[in-house]
């Protein structure tokens, strides 16, 4: 196949890219500039530009477009425009952000009700979708809507809190987890996400489709929170609190919990095995946590604790710690 990526230095796209080389795929990044975190493989196509900007972008036609940065639909009336007539595939990175929540019920699968829950990020990527579904069914354009959920990677700590939550641990102080622990959550490696975006590429029957890749692991907000705790060399140590008191003294935090995190997910990913039979998660978070954890820990420049941060926690924590 002849492919082409916009983006391909972000968590999933670095990752697709990886997966694909490694497969013989004929494969060009669009991107603004290498990245030292994530840099293309070897053998890969780049082309250095702003994806946003109208016009052409690279010329001839692909087999398969994915976008991993389209985020408004000013971005997918861009690809439209250029992509019309030029590829079999046009594959629209979105989130699981846009299933309702709460959900109506679990596990929830590509037909759940959407929603923008009073989230942007939400909101945009929604709009996207409603727009290339309409380009499939009135235009003919190829669309094909994937939906990742929270996707990690070595470079990525899976929490709000990010560092400072693992200072915190090795400090000794406890870590801020909202409601009682026990929402449930999904995480995904970065290469396991790769392996199923590769085995939809290409394949017609998901053309007018939406598959979400999910992992099949199920996790509690406490759970996540301990394996980066063992992960780190410490005893993990939580104080519960209400996203609500969270949102007072940090707000941008209890935006993000209000609207989504503090809701249980998951999903049923039975319509993607089917497309790619033998498809499964390899890794689980326990060695998801310990590749972030080493990561972090061989260069002490990675490591930034965020004062005004640790500082609210102490707050939240108050006569609670010890």
């Amino acid at each position: 196949m002849r492919v082409l990526f916009l983006g391909g230095t972000g968590v999933l796209s670095a990752a697709c890219a990886r997966e694909l080389a490694g497969a013989g795929v004929d494969l060009t990044l669009v991107t603004r500039g290498r990245s030292a975190l994530r840099p293309p493989p070897e053998g890969v196509r780049t082309v250095t530009a702003d994806v946003r900007e109208p016009g052409e972008l690279v010329s001839g036609d692909f087999d398969v477009v994915v976008n991993f940065i389209g985020y408004s639909p000013q971005d997918v009336e861009l690809d439209l425009a250029r992509f019309a007539g030029r590829t079999g595939q046009y594959v629209f990175v979105s989130t699981g952000s846009v299933y309702a929540r709460p959900a109506s019920w679990l596990p929830i699968t590509e037909s759940s009700a959407r929603r923008d829950n009073g989230y942007e990020y939400a909101r945009q990527k929604l709009r996207c979708e409603e727009r290339l579904e309409s380009a499939w069914h009135h235009e003919g354009f190829p669309a094909t809507i994937v939906r990742a959920a929270h996707v990690y990677d070595e470079g990525v700590l899976p929490t709000l809190a990010g560092w400072t939550a693992i200072a915190r641990l090795r400090a000794g102080k406890p870590v801020v987890v909202h409601g009682d622990g026990t929402s449930l959550w999904n995480l995904m490696h970065a290469s396991d996400f790769a392996r199923g975006l590769a085995g939809l590429l290409g394949d017609r029957r998901v053309l007018g489709e939406s598959v979400h890749v999910t992992s099949d692991e199920v996790l509690t907000w406490d759970a996540i929170h301990e394996e980066l705790a063992r992960a780190a060399g410490v005893r993990p140590r939580i104080v519960h609190r209400s996203s609500e008191d969270i949102g007072r003294e940090i707000e941008w935090m209890g935006e993000v919990l209000r609207l989504d995190f503090r809701h249980s997910v998951l999903y049923d990913n039975s319509k993607l095995k089917r497309l790619v039979p033998g498809f499964a998660s390899r890794v689980p978070f326990a060695r998801g946590a310990r590749e972030i954890l080493r990561w972090f820990d061989s260069d002490p420049s990675r490591q930034r604790l965020d004062p005004e941060l640790d500082a609210a926690f102490d707050r939240l924590v108050g006569d609670r710690d010890g």
